[in-house]
């Protein structure tokens, strides 16, 4: 065995270099080659060559997407303390070499990326916030987002990096902050509770309004059109009481009886509807045979009376 090392040494040697001139790149990731400390080239996922003792992997680069989460403070102009929770999704900008070239150098390693990162996307947020009222903050979210993206995307080039999204998951503010913004939505609600019921009583109080308004107009479209018909009975009751006295006494003067039997017999049934309606009312009358005989006279005077007018 020593002798076959000491007559084959080469074979040996040759076949680890051999072995050495090839390297896996997994998937997801791309090699950085440096050739005597200078960048050189990038590999590909997969079965790469390289050259055996001279080129070495620098470092692989992720083009996968990477998230990390945030939490920092922020003041507003009204020198209230904010508090946010973040989400932070960046990748690497495309597969170029150049791009790649810029990843792989730009920071000695992902810790000072990730500082530099964060630092920035902090620093922006915190110039936002400071132009505005804590009672802005909560309604801005997509504006934070949207300012965030247009002041870094361009740092963020120039580190071959993209920022994919910045979700804002949680704003906070002081407790003492809380509670009064508690209080305010709690007035405002009974504010518009308040109007809310009172506009409802103003329009329920209307409504009955208007409905006895048309109740009362109903009945006195009644009331009129009962009026009329009233009217329209009494008028063709007398006429057809009229009718039938003229034919009543039309008929008494064929048989050379008295017209005023007719008068006599009137004033008895008036008599007696008097008696049967009234209900209780005290009616006098004289029943004697000389207040008979006085009617009567008063009577057919009246009769006599009728065509001189």
């Amino acid at each position: 065995m020593v002798e076959f090392l000491r007559d084959y040494w080469w074979l040996i040697v040759a076949a680890f270099a051999f072995l050495g001139c090839f390297v896996t790149i997994n998937q997801g990731l791309i090699g950085v080659v440096t050739m005597f400390g200078k960048y050189r080239r990038i590999m590909r996922p997969g079965l790469n060559f390289k050259i055996p003792f001279l080129e070495q992997i620098y470092k692989k680069v992720s083009i996968q997407n990477r998230s990390v989460e945030l939490e920092f403070q922020a003041v507003t102009v009204d020198q209230a303390n904010v508090y946010f929770k973040s989400m932070l999704l960046y990748s690497v900008q495309n597969e170029n070499e150049d791009t790649i070239r810029k990843v792989a150098f730009k920071f000695i390693s992902d810790k000072d990326l990730m500082q530099a990162l964060v630092r920035t996307i902090e620093g922006n947020i915190r110039a936002f916030v400071a132009t505005k009222k804590q009672s802005e903050i909560l309604g801005l979210r997509r504006d934070i987002v949207e300012f965030v993206k247009e002041h870094v995307d361009a740092s963020l080039e120039e580190w071959g990096y993209h920022l994919q999204d910045l979700q804002i998951n949680d704003i906070t503010f002081d407790q003492a902050i809380i509670e009064s913004m508690s209080k305010v939505v709690a007035s405002n609600n009974l504010k518009a509770a308040a109007e809310n019921e009172g506009q409802a009583l103003l329009i329920t109080k209307t409504k009955a309004a208007e409905a006895e308004g048309n109740a009362i107009k109903i009945a006195a479209e009644a009331e009129r059109q009962a009026a009329q018909l009233r009217g329209q009975g009494v008028a063709l009751f007398r006429e057809e009481v009229a009718k039938g006295m003229s034919q009543a006494a039309e008929q008494m003067k064929q048989a050379n009886l008295d017209t005023n039997v007719i008068l006599f017999s009137m004033w008895t049934e008036a008599i007696k509807n008097f008696a049967e309606y009234g209900k209780g009312n005290v009616i006098f009358l004289d029943g004697s045979s000389e207040g008979m005989e006085k009617t009567m006279r008063q009577i057919m005077a009246m009769q006599q009376m009728e065509p001189r007018r």
